[in-house]
Formats: C-alpha cells, sequence, structure tokens
C-alpha cells in the first residue's frame, strides 16, 4: 500500500497531470465567458439606468430582451453598444452619473433636441473611442468640461443651442481628428483662441458673447460662423486700428495723409462743378415734348404702400408695408419698353378668368413678400380694390418670349380643384410675372413647422390626411395630361392650402421655364436617387418625393432638418431605421399620438409612404394608386367616424 503510494504506476501520473492542467485551464475559459456577458449586461444595465433617469417617448424598450443590440436607437459591434442615437425623443432633466462609465465602447451619441438640463456627467470621459458627440437643442449648462479634450478620437462635436458659458476653451485645439465644431447659441465669452493644430471643415460660434479678433486660421469662414458676437476682423468688418495697407504694415504719414485730404477736397469741387453744369444744360434744353418712361407720380404726392419691385430691392422701411410712392422702378422698365416702340406690354389672362385689373394695377399694389422659393420671389398683392392675388417673379428665365408664351400657356390651361390655378402672366426683357389665386393659410411647410408655441393649433389626422388625398389628387391630375408630364418640384411649401386646409399643389410646370443656375439646390431632401438633372424629372421620382411628403406629414420632421441630415441619413432611412415594434412612439409626431383611434389607419399610410419613397422607381407605386390608397383609408376614417355618431346617438336614446 505504501509502495503504491510512493511509487505509483505511471498511467496514473500521466492522469494526475492532465487533471491538474484541466483545473488550471477552466477558471481561465469560464472567466473569460463571464466577462464578456458581463460587460453587455452592464451595458444594457447603464442604458435601463438611462431611460429610468431622463424617461422619453421613444424608450420603450423591452427590459426582458437579453440584448439591448436588439433595442430601437442602440447599435452593436461584437457585442458592445458602439452607438447610442437618441434625438428628439423628449428627454429630460440631467443625464447621471455613472451610466457612461459603463458604456466605454461608444463611437457616437446623439442626444440631440431633447430637453436636458445641467452639466454633462464625468464619466463620458471614460468612452476613449467616442467619434461623434451630438448634444445640440437641449438645456446644458455650464462650463465646456475638460474632460471632453481627453477624447482623443473626436472628430464631429456638436453643442449649439444650448446654455454653456465661460471662456472658449484653447484646449479645443488638443482635439487633432475635429472636423467639426459647432458651438453657436451659447453664452460663451472672451476671445477665440488659436487653433493651430485643428483642420476643421465645419466652424460655427455664431450668438455667443464672443469678443476679439477672429483667428487668422478660421477666417476662411464665412461671416454666418461669426455673427451675433463682438468679433472683429475677416471676414467681419475690420477691427479698430487696423492697418489699412494691404502690405508692410507701415502706418501713413502725416505728409501723405494731408495729400490724401486736400486731394479729396479739390476732387469734391470739380464734381460740383460738374453737376452743376449739367443740371444747367438739362434745363435749358427742355421741351413740351413728354416721354412715357417720364409719366409718373411725383414722390412727394399721396404715399402708397411699397411696391412689387420695392419689396424685392429693400426699398422701405423693410417691414412689409414700405414708404414707396407711385410707379416701382419696374413700372418705368415696362414703360420705357413701350416708348421704344417694341410693343404694349400687358397682362396676358387665362381662359375666364376675371380681368378686374391691369398691369399699372398690380404694380401700384402693396406688397407682402411671402417667400423666396426655387424659381423666384413671391408676394402678396393688394389691389386698390381690394383684391388679393399672389404674384411670383420669375429668376432666371433665359428662354425667348415665344418659347415662354408656348410653356406657359400649357401651364394655364391645367385646371384642376387641387392645383393653385395660374390666372395672367406678364413677359418682358427684364420682368416675367405670374398671377396666381391667393392661399390665406400659407405653404404645408409653415403650417408644420412654423408656429411650435403654446398658440398653435394641433394638425389633427383628419386635416394631415386630407392634406394627404388633396396633394395626391393634384399630382395624379398632372400626371394624367401625358406620360412625360411631371411636377419636378414636389416639397411641402409647394403645398399650399385654403381656409378649411384643402391642399393645393403649386409651382407645377416652372422647371422648364428658368436656367440651370436654379436649379442645384431643388427639391433637397425630396430628390429620388436617380435623378442627377433637376430639370428631367420622371413620373416615379415624382411619387418618391410625394413619398417624403407623406413621411414629414406623419413625423412632423423636415427632411432637410439638421436633425436627420447631420449624420447623413435621409427621412425615408431615418424611419426605416427607427420602426421596430413600436411603430407609434418611434415615428408619428407627437400631436398625432393623441388620436388613437385611427392608429391602424396612420401606421397604413406610413407603410404606403416608405413604398413611394422606395430606392428603386420600378418598385414604386404610380401616383394613381397612391390616389385610390388614400381614398380608401380616408373613407374608412370616415364609415368609423359615422359608426361611433350612430352608437352615441343610439345611447343618447337609451338614457
Amino acid at each position: 500500500m505504501a509502495m503504491l503510494l510512493v511509487l505509483p504506476h505511471r498511467h496514473t501520473l500521466t492522469l494526475l497531470l492532465l487533471l491538474l492542467l484541466l483545473l488550471l485551464f477552466l477558471p481561465h475559459t469560464t472567466l473569460s465567458v463571464s466577462v464578456s456577458v458581463s460587460d453587455l449586461d452592464s451595458e444594457r444595465a447603464a442604458l435601463l439606468a438611462l431611460r429610468s433617469t431622463v424617461g422619453g417617448r421613444t424608450l420603450f424598450w423591452n427590459a426582458t430582451n437579453t440584448s439591448p443590440c436588439d433595442w430601437a436607437g442602440v447599435q452593436c459591434h461584437h457585442d458592445h453598444v458602439v452607438e447610442l442615437h437618441l434625438p428628439a425623443v423628449a428627454l429630460s432633466g440631467q443625464l447621471p452619473l455613472g451610466i457612461f462609465g459603463n458604456l466605454t465602447h461608444l463611437r457616437t451619441l446623439s442626444l440631440r433636441f431633447n430637453a436636458l438640463t445641467g452639466t454633462l456627467p464625468s464619466d463620458l470621459a471614460s468612452c476613449l473611442d467616442l467619434r461623434n458627440l451630438y448634444l445640440q437643442g437641449n438645456l446644458f449648462s455650464g462650463q465646456i468640461p475638460p474632460f471632453l479634450f481627453r477624447l482623443p478620437e473626436l472628430v464631429r462635436l456638436n453643442m449649439a443651442s444650448n446654455n454653456f458659458s465661460g471662456d472658449f476653451p484653447a484646449a479645443f485645439d488638443t482635439l487633432v481628428k475635429l472636423k467639426t465644431l459647432f458651438l453657436d447659441n451659447n453664452q460663451l465669452s472672451g476671445p477665440i483662441p488659436e487653433l493651430n493644430h485643428l483642420d476643421l471643415d465645419q466652424f460655427n460660434v455664431s450668438n455667443n458673447l464672443l469678443n476679439g479678433s477672429v483667428p487668422l486660421k478660421l477666417q476662411r469662414f464665412t461671416s454666418d460662423s461669426f455673427l451675433g458676437n463682438s468679433l472683429c476682423g475677416k471676414p467681419l468688418s475690420l477691427c479698430p486700428g487696423t492697418d489699412n495697407a494691404a502690405t508692410g504694415g507701415n502706418k501713413l504719414s502725416g505728409g501723405a495723409i494731408a495729400g490724401i485730404v486736400i486731394g479729396s477736397v479739390v476732387g469734391l469741387l470739380l464734381l460740383a462743378f460738374l453737376l452743376m453744369f449739367l443740371c444747367r444744360n438739362k434745363s435749358s434744353n427742355k421741351t413740351s415734348t413728354v416721354d412715357v418712361a417720364t409719366v409718373k407720380h411725383p414722390e412727394s404726392e399721396v404715399p402708397a404702400e411699397k411696391s412689387l419691385h420695392d419689396v424685392e430691392n429693400g426699398i422701405g422701411n423693410g417691414n412689409g408695408n414700405g414708404n414707396g410712392n407711385g410707379y416701382s422702378a419696374a413700372a418705368a422698365t415696362i414703360n420705357k419698353v413701350e416708348a421704344n416702340g417694341v410693343g404694349a406690354k400687358k397682362l396676358v389672362f387665362f381662359g375666364n378668368s376675371a380681368r378686374g385689373f391691369d398691369l399699372e394695377d398690380l404694380l401700384r399694389a402693396s406688397a407682402e413678400v411671402l417667400g423666396k422659393g426655387t424659381f423666384g420671389t413671391a408676394y402678396k398683392a393688394v389691389l386698390e380694390t381690394g383684391l388679393v392675388v399672389a404674384v411670383k417673379r420669375l429668376k432666371d428665365v433665359t428662354i425667348s418670349e415665344k418659347e415662354f408664351k408656348d410653356k406657359i400657356e400649357t401651364v394655364g390651361a391645367m385646371d384642376h380643384q387641387s392645383l393653385v390655378p395660374l390666372r395672367a402672366y406678364y413677359f418682358s426683357r427684364d420682368e416675367k410675372l405670374l398671377v396666381y389665386d391667393y392661399m390665406p393659410m400659407g405653404s404645408l411647410s409653415a403650417l408644420l413647422h412654423g408656429n411650435k408655441g403654446a398658440g398653435r393649433t394641433p394638425l389633427n389626422w383628419e386635416i394631415r390626411s386630407g392634406i394627404a388625398l388633396g396633394a395626391a389628387r393634384g399630382i395624379e391630375y398632372l400626371h394624367s395630361q401625358g406620360p412625360n408630364v411631371s411636377h419636378g418640384n414636389i416639397k411641402a411649401s409647394n403645398i399650399l392650402l385654403t381656409k378649411s386646409y384643402e391642399a393645393k399643389v403649386s409651382d407645377f410646370g416652372l422647371a422648364h421655364l428658368v436656367g440651370p443656375s436654379s436649379t442645384p439646390n431643388r427639391v433637397a431632401g425630396y430628390r429620388a436617387p436617380e435623378v442627377t438633372d433637376p430639370r428631367k424629372v420622371s413620373q416615379k421620382a415624382d411619387v418618391y418625393s410625394f413619398g417624403v411628403l407623406l413621411l414629414e406629414l406623419l413625423t412632423g420632421k423636415a427632411p432637410t432638418h439638421a436633425l436627420l441630415n447631420e449624420e447623413g441619413v435621409d427621412l425615408p432611412r431615418w424611419v426605416q431605421s427607427v420602426v421596430r415594434e413600436e411603430w407609434t412612439s418611434e415615428v408619428f409626431d407627437l400631436e398625432l399620438l393623441r388620436y388613437q383611434n385611427v392608429e391602424e389607419e396612420m401606421v397604413q399610410l406610413l407603410q404606403l409612404a416608405v413604398d413611394c419613397a422606395a430606392p428603386y422607381p420600378d418598385r414604386r407605386p404610380s401616383i394613381a394608386e397612391v390616389t385610390r390608397s388614400i381614398e380608401e383609408l380616408c373613407r374608412s376614417n370616415l364609415k368609423e367616424d359615422q359608426d361611433q355618431i350612430q352608437h352615441d346617438q343610439i345611447n343618447d336614446i337609451k338614457l
């Protein structure tokens, strides 16, 4: 027995060695697996702690789900949370300490357009891989925290529209990978430090309390990046005491200054004598002949409101009710054309349009700028008779008068209740005017994104679905005029509304009237992926634009809003990325969430909008199919309303 203990069999020794190796190896293997699971569990717990602290209408994460990687707004890589996107989801309160210390693999953090307050938590410094930090549109306060400058991978930093205060930190210069820095609309003070180590592509510090001169390396940005401060130097005005000499930097001598003064005085005297000579010569050459171009009321006579041309060129007091008098400069130009024998110019009316005014009445009308669009400036013109019309002054018209007449008559012949009718036009070398019916409720864009204050009337489902149907019918009518007829510029600002919120499509048929300089920026956010020339838009591309318009109606988000575009995500892709199981909480405008009884119809319209905005044209429905689908939705909603009314009436009788 003792011999066995002292001299064990060699196979027994081998077995003992194997057991020893397994005991040494297994604990490490188990520990490695548990650490991986533990990391994701801690990240999940951190996100749930964030939700419990700041709330938010889109944080309906499934707490029973073992993986946070399936939650809306959360993106993972290799079982780690690397992106957290929670823009405009009604977060409020202060970010708690201890959250980001467990999210150390974050590369993108987006908390934009919420109502978060207080200072940034210091454990954000643990996120050493952070590249994109979007905090704009909150209520953060205090100084810009120093720990931000210990995030070496930062590429994009947006802290605009908060309440950050204190000096502009010179430590920004240590973030050598930084390309975007937005600090506008805060309360930063003091000078802007030199940022010699940065190579920024985007920069904005407008509307702060900054002073001093703009650093040399930042002078390549436009003045919009610095307005609303006490800054000077290029691209703003010169700083006091700045040497005006282009080179050398030496001040002018006393003799040089005296020479300049004497030369200026002599020049002014010569100019005065020349003006006196010209006036005397003009007076002696007067005859009884009257030039048509000079027939206008004296400027001292009864004042009129600002004319169309005056408003466009900023004449008057700038409040939309200027003090321009008599004929506008546009009228004088037109009179000169007539006097030169080119032919009498007048308004050309279409069809049975009322002819209760002429060109002179129109040019004398008081005008108010409605907006500057793709093809020109639109005005509300109130004639002396009280008639109100909308006038569009076209810009960049490069075609001949005959070609213009042929194309605009096609537009004038369009007649449908869902189109804004073109009543008349005027063409001369210097002025091209279009006269439309005035739509008192303005555009859908203004209605959706204008007044967000307490006095705003919420847009309910009936109004929005009715607008969608009216716009679809107008576009369907345009497409019915021929396979090559399209609108080409469908967007919310081109859907105008009557007093009863009936939608009417405007700006149709104008794409072929203007030159290429007016087209590159058109339909930003609405343009179909296949469109390379904005002047050549197919009917399927119109359907894509209309799909984006429907998404805008349902989400309340403009497709060109920085909320979407800053991270390079357009509205259709944003909708598809956030739509999971919680449709209403993730996508729809807050004003629509109160109408729970139409949630099914809202989801159906959302799906239709996504189909319209399909990236490939052959996968999009025709506008006729879209119109029929919206009509069915509206009929279904109307039937439900009628059934509810009957149900209520029966209950009233029983009571």
